[in-house]
């Protein structure tokens, strides 16, 4: 089993990123606001979130939901 650990995916070294959904589209693909002015395609695919729900990103890949 892969641990995180220091902030960071210890398989690629990559950072989860927060971003906010926008909007949820179908195939479990969602629209989200990198927070730098960008609206980015991630896949929701593996988490249950909602519009407005602030999830961590790793390689466009939510992987959690920020409560």
């Amino acid at each position: 089993m892969t641990e995180c650990a220091g902030g960071h995916c210890t398989t690629c070294s990559d950072e989860a990123v927060p971003v906010v959904v926008l909007r949820l589209l179908d195939g479990g693909f969602a629209d989200a606001d990198a927070g730098d002015g960008r609206v980015e395609r991630i896949s929701v695919a593996l988490v249950d979130a909602a519009e407005g729900d602030t999830v961590l990103v790793h390689a466009k890949e939510a992987i959690g939901v920020v409560t």
